[in-house]
């Protein structure tokens, strides 16, 4: 794709009636690709998942039916791909942990895909303690249905055939992997007999890693090998066994003997995509940390540390709010990484550690609000990053429901800038709870803690606060962008 292409609307899940107020359970907090870009899954605030299904035959070459002036048609193009819905599980409750009088909310925090195996999906799921492995399988279900005697005596004969029908009672077998159920629905008279329908049906089964965590999940991370992952929370990364769900290894520990001492925290971390024993991980001054778990069993003492040498200047109250990184991603060539802190998107050289090779530049605009932005606790939304899969194009989101989509190497720092929306009229979703502001390490680790208050007193500030563009995932193999406003899901494609 040539950088500059224009990005056009391509589809929207659950949209929002003009004046229909969103449900703060039902706002969409992750979201990920498979590894195929078969299916995309989607987490949200009440702890369900949603996972939408490529459509089958929708990537067909079309011509475009304007000509141009010398009477030759465009050259062909592929229709983007189209999803559709394809079932949803309540994967999280909320719980509540007596011992430290804490309530774990039910929200997903991120969502991974595990390697496919025999027609069955892999996903795992975490909220702010606890993961779980879930496996959904999907089968053919054959119910019988009540017919009129006087249809075909071939459909009949047909029926009555199959090994796996018998009268009078139900029954369960497997034919070819499938698991068959049938239901006897005669009425006892001689009017009807039964012919057979076929419907999809998913079985879900799981496994939970929990008990390792007493801070909030804020990552997890398939490793390459195919075999164990990462979990991070804000002082702790582990590293797990798929098949083991009641032990796993604390690699890395940043909690101090005193709490009092604590200066930084982690935000996000991720396995590099093809080295099994390299992992990354930012943390909330500004740093992203390289780990080669060669070096040592605990790995606290970093390999390399990637920072801004060229963020200096005056520091301000604000300063180290704003440094914190809320996410980060490893392109696919295993040597930049991606990361986006609140004002800044950040691409990073592994073999350059003194600064990134390109910043651009989000919420410039607003910095003189940041006092403004801190009161209404704006501030401290963590917006999500999300890179192409073969080129080093990238994209983050905004406030005013803005989508920014930016390439390396074309000398254009301003990007693409889209509102993400199908109708002109939409209300703006509030993306705001009505409970106050549960208490961080993040904001802990700076030494402050207050109430949010509303954010209706943006008067003097330019932007919707209320509609912002925080989660979002690009198709591993096409140019197309997931993301979700409120309850929403848009896609955009190129």
């Amino acid at each position: 794709m040539t950088f500059g292409s224009e990005w056009k609307f391509s589809q929207v899940f659950g949209e929002q009636n003009p004046h229909e107020d969103v449900q703060d359970c039902d706002i969409i907090s992750a979201m990920e690709f498979d590894k195929n870009g078969d299916n995309l899954a989607v987490g949200d605030q009440a702890g369900r998942v949603m996972i939408f299904e490529r459509q089958a035959g929708k990537e067909d070459l079309f011509e475009c039916s304007s000509r141009r002036d010398s009477g030759q048609f465009n050259l062909p193009q592929k229709q983007p791909p189209e999803f559709e819905y394809k079932t949803e599980f309540q994967s999280h409750e909320p719980e509540f942990d007596y011992l430290k009088s804490v309530e774990i909310e039910e929200k997903i925090n991120k969502i991974r895909w595990c390697t496919k195996l025999d027609r069955s999906l892999f996903i795992l799921t975490a909220n702010d303690r606890t993961i779980k492995l879930w496996k959904i399988k999907e089968h053919k279900v054959k119910k019988v249905k009540q017919m009129d005697i006087n249809s075909s005596v071939t459909s009949e004969n047909s029926l009555l055939a199959d090994r796996s029908y018998m009268s009078g009672q139900s029954e369960s077998s497997h034919v070819n992997g499938y698991s068959l159920e049938w239901t006897n629905k005669m009425n006892g008279t001689s009017s009807s007999h039964l012919a057979d329908i076929t419907n999809v049906d998913y079985t879900r089964s799981r496994k939970v890693y929990a008990n390792a965590h007493d801070f909030n999940i804020n990552s997890i991370s398939n490793n390459s090998d195919g075999e164990t992952f990462l979990s991070g929370d804000d002082l702790r990364i582990n590293v797990w066994n798929l098949e083991v769900r009641d032990q796993c290894f604390n690699i890395i520990d940043m909690k101090p003997k005193d709490m009092e001492d604590l200066t930084e925290v982690i935000t996000s971390a991720e396995f590099h995509p093809f080295h099994c024993n390299l992992l990354a991980y930012s943390s909330s001054r500004g740093f992203i940390r390289l780990v080669d778990m060669r070096m040592s069993a605990l790995c606290d003492h970093n390999v390399k540390i990637l920072q801004d040498g060229r963020s200096h200047g005056s520091k301000t109250f604000f300063s180290e709010i704003i440094a914190s990184i809320s996410d980060m991603k490893y392109a696919m060539d295993g040597r930049h990484i991606l990361s986006r802190d609140y004002m800044t998107l950040k691409l990073w050289d592994t073999h350059m550690e003194s600064s990134p090779v390109a910043t651009y530049k989000i919420h410039e605009h607003l910095r003189p609000k940041l006092p403004k932005l801190y009161t209404n606790d704006a501030i401290f939304d963590k917006f999500d990053c999300c890179l192409n899969g073969n080129e080093l194009q990238f994209a983050t989101g905004s406030y005013s429901n803005h989508l920014r989509v930016f390439s390396f190497g074309t000398g254009n720092e301003n990007g693409i800038t889209l509102e993400v929306k199908k109708e002109s009229n939409r209300k703006p979703t509030s993306q705001t709870t009505s409970r106050p502001r549960r208490s961080s390490l993040s904001n802990l680790a700076r030494g402050f803690y207050r109430q949010g208050q509303d954010l209706n007193s943006e008067n003097e500030i330019s932007c919707n606060l209320k509609s912002k563009l925080l989660h979002m995932a690009w198709h591993p193999m096409h140019n197309l962008i997931a993301c979700s406003s409120g309850s929403s899901l848009f896609m955009y494609h190129a």
